[in-house]
């Protein structure tokens, strides 16, 4: 198997070495990750920009940086470390959890849905840890990993779908399973905080308090917290398939 490993945290993260840990025991692996930190960049793509590509020792494996976005690092994945193609591409595992419609946000799962549109199985793997400053667990994603890849692997998707995979920040063993989950909605308050530079003058710091609602039973929100694995398939298809009948009889007049 043909494995490309990418991430949003940067080459240097400890959760993209977990996750080529877990990984090279399935297929041969290559890395093209960020040159640094990409964290909210969603599936952004660079554009105007030349992007700059440079190998990068990784024991035995060949292994670049990109001074571009997660996306950026697929496409160039897929034309200089796999030029013959590959199999899947991986994302991760991203510093913090992806639930809910942080998935709109999130680099890492940028990185997976660029696969997907490319025809290339795509799975984005978090660590969703909640508590700020708290260490990451990354060798609980990497064992769940080496137990449970191969299923992710060869599980059968719809066109246009890719896998969300949020693991708990907590000790291996405390891990109480995996259950498939569909999106919750975890959302935020307060996201714009008002600050004063050393100079006086006005500005603006984005981020936000993270609410978690308590009322969405069986979400990926609540898989996690429940101390699951939660496994969501998201679709690259936005459509809202429900609503076309009742918005084409309404533009077209019934026509």
């Amino acid at each position: 198997m043909r494995i490309l490993i990418t991430n949003d945290d940067g080459i240097g993260a400890p959760g993209l070495t977990a996750l080529v840990e877990a990984a090279k025991s399935f297929g041969e692996v290559r890395v093209v990750a960020p040159d640094r930190e990409r964290s909210a960049c969603g599936h952004s793509m660079t554009m105007r920009d030349p992007l700059r590509v440079t190998p990068v020792d990784w024991d035995g494996i060949h292994a670049f940086k990109v001074n571009g976005l997660p996306v950026d690092c697929v496409n160039v994945g897929m034309q200089i470390a796999w030029p013959d193609g590959c199999d899947v591409v991986l994302s991760g595992i991203n510093a913090g959890p992806n639930l809910g419609f942080d998935v709109t946000y999130s680099g890492t799962v940028g990185a997976a849905m660029e696969g997907t549109i490319n025809h290339v199985r795509g799975i984005a793997v978090s660590m969703a840890s909640f508590v700020s400053g708290a260490p990451f667990h990354f060798l609980t994603g990497t064992k769940w990993l080496q137990e449970n890849l191969g299923t992710l692997l060869e599980v059968p998707l719809d066109p246009l779908t890719f896998l969300n995979v949020n693991i708990p920040n907590v000790e291996f063993e405390e891990l109480r399973g995996a259950r498939v989950a569909p999106m919750g909605q975890r959302i935020y308050e307060e996201r714009l905080e008002y600050r004063d530079d050393p100079w006086g003058q006005p500005y603006y710091w984005q981020g936000g308090v993270q609410v978690l609602a308590s009322d969405q039973p069986g979400t990926d929100v609540a898989t996690v917290s429940q101390l699951f694995v939660s496994i969501t398939p998201v679709s690259v298809d936005w459509t809202a398939h429900s609503q076309l009948k009742r918005l084409q009889d309404i533009v077209h007049g019934g026509r």
